[in-house]
């Protein structure tokens, strides 16, 4: 891809996923994600309602008239978007590959973040650490991370979960909001879950292609794992086939979702035929 289209790819997906945090995510985000604690901004006169609590009684007593404290939310807060660049990430038969929709709900939450002010980190990750980019603020930074995930071509092929993890453990040394975005073609990741979710703020984000769920019976068919290479053949019109592939998604989801919610994460699973902003704004809500 020339820099040219690269460019162009970016624009595309900034004008449609700021429009999203503009409009749709940023209050949801904001309420969503609560900063440290609040500070004090000012004193302003007592007016009916005020938390008596709130009294400033040096101000009162110099002014011989009741004032109050006002407080405000210490916002800043850090969000790092770890996704998985496994190249099962490049399977799509409905409209938009995994990775397509992957960029797109990342950069909506890169948005999001720094219209809150906050800072936002990249992490690329196969088996190994492909990619690592610091939080940082700022329009710039954010169009950076878009151009890495439309265009980084990872140096190894399948997908190791834990690992990215305890990288995020040893990376990240306060508090910050996390978000997992995968496909979790993987297991064994449970333990090394409960360590970083009760570490940070963490949300599981599982993108899938509907026939990773169901194969339709199209006969004698030639399939390839995108993960090994490895091709066979495959007898779509065997029901127990069929029966046995969406038996091993619906395993796969369970414990995708039963691992984070053990580790007091939160879950967000979408279809690359389904609305990922409807699912998205149903999580901040619920959270909310």
């Amino acid at each position: 891809m020339t820099t040219k289209e690269i460019l162009k790819k970016v624009r595309k997906i900034e004008i449609k996923t700021k429009r999203l945090s503009d409009h749709i995510f940023g209050g949801e985000y904001h309420s969503s994600f609560k900063g440290r604690g609040m500070t004090f901004s000012e004193v302003r006169p007592y007016s009916y309602g005020d938390d008596v609590r709130n009294i400033d009684w040096n101000v009162t007593a110099r002014y011989r008239t009741p004032f109050v404290k006002v407080f405000e939310e210490e916002r800043e807060l850090t969000m790092l978007l770890a996704v998985d660049i496994s190249h099962s990430q490049w399977f799509g038969t409905r409209g938009q590959l995994k990775r397509e929709m992957m960029t797109e709900i990342v950069a909506t939450l890169a948005f999001s973040a720094i219209q809150n002010n906050d800072k936002v980190g990249l992490l690329l990750y196969s088996d190994n650490i492909e990619l690592f980019i610091p939080p940082q603020k700022g329009r710039s930074h954010v169009l950076r991370i878009i151009r890495e995930l439309i265009d980084f071509n990872p140096k190894h092929k399948r997908t190791d979960t834990s690992m990215a993890l305890k990288f995020i453990y040893n990376v990240l040394k306060k508090k910050a909001i996390v978000f997992l975005v995968s496909d979790f073609i993987d297991e064994n990741y449970e333990e090394t879950l409960k360590i970083v979710g009760n570490k940070h703020d963490l949300t599981g984000i599982m993108v899938y292609d509907p026939m990773e769920k169901e194969i339709p019976n199209l006969g004698l068919v030639t399939v390839k794992d995108l993960e090994t290479g490895k091709r066979r053949f495959v007898d779509t019109s065997s029901r127990k086939l069929r029966k046995t592939h969406n038996a091993n998604f619906l395993r796969r989801q369970d414990y995708f979702k039963k691992s984070f919610q053990k580790s007091g994460s939160g879950v967000i699973w979408v279809a690359t035929n389904e609305s990922y902003i409807k699912k998205m704004l149903q999580y901040f809500k619920a959270r909310g």
